[in-house]
Order: C-alpha cells, then structure tokens, then sequence
C-alpha cells in the first residue's frame, strides 16, 4: 500500500473540533440572511401598503414617501454582509465555541434585522398617510424610521464583534 503524503489525509475530530461544528456557523449564516430579509420584505410590503394608499390622491408624494421602502432594503444588506462573512470564514475542522459564536452573530443580525423591518413597515406605512395629510409630519417620520433603523444596525455591530471573536 503506497503511503499518503501529509496533506492527503483528513485531520481527525477533536473534542474541541467535533466533525458537526461547521453546522453552528452555517446555522448562523442562514439566520442571518433569512431573518434579516424577512424583516426588509415586511417592511417594504407594509410601507408599500401605505404608499399606495396615500398616491390615490397625492400622486406627487410618491417619490418623497419611497424612503421607509429603501431603509428596509438597507435591513437585508446587513444580513447579507453577515452571512458572506460567516461562510467565507468556513473551514473543514471548526472550533466549536466559533461554530457558536457565529451561530450567535447570525441570530444577533438576523432578529434584530428582523425587529427593524417589521418597525419600520409599521412606521412607514402610517408616516407616509399621515404626512400626506400634514407635511409638517415628515420630518418626525424621517426621524422615527432612523430610530427603527438604527435597530437593525445594532444587531450588525454585535454580530461583527462576536465574528471577530
């Protein structure tokens, strides 16, 4: 039998590197991208809801009332930056406490994402009917979507300083 050079043969599972533990990172990957977009597709529907009800008789304030629709597509860009992360950084043998770490990066954006969607839906769905009515409304509406936005941002920065770790 020929003898196999080093770098042919598949290192062994550890404790600390059990053959399961890439599955935490992929897990994390997932969340990441399927809770945050979740999150931007409700917000967008809900805001889009909203924009079609004001454009009936204020067809000139679509362009302006747009804003809650791209915040929340901004929402799933956070996931998605999350998750290329997590797959990039995939290899055959896995740390376990990493494999968590970046389960906990996923659901960390991927929730929050999820949070910041739905409240930015629910903003800009009423926002956009309300400043119709009264201009003077939209820049309490632009402020109120910042602040449901920033949400979703906070779940970035967590999920990047767990994936540092």
């Amino acid at each position: 039998m020929p003898r196999l050079k080093a770098h042919h043969i598949d290192p062994e599972a550890t404790i600390d590197q059990p053959q399961y533990a890439f599955f935490f990172c992929i897990m994390g990957a997932v969340s990441a991208i399927a809770f945050s977009t979740l999150g931007a597709a409700y917000g967008t529907a809900k805001s889009a809801i909203g924009i079609s009800s004001m454009a009936v008789k204020h067809p000139e304030l679509i362009m302006k009332s747009i804003i809650p629709v791209v915040m929340a597509g901004i929402i799933a860009i956070y996931g998605l930056v999350v998750s290329v992360l997590l797959t990039g950084s995939l290899i055959k043998m896995y740390p376990t406490y990493k494999g968590f770490l970046n389960l906990g990066a996923g659901l960390a954006v991927g929730l929050s994402g999820m949070a910041a969607g739905f409240a930015i839906g629910v903003v800009g769905d009423a926002g956009v009917r309300a400043a119709a009515q009264q201009p003077k409304l939209f820049v309490g509406l632009i402020l109120i979507l910042i602040f449901a936005e920033v949400l979703g941002l906070y779940g970035l920065i967590v999920a990047i300083y767990l994936f540092t770790k």
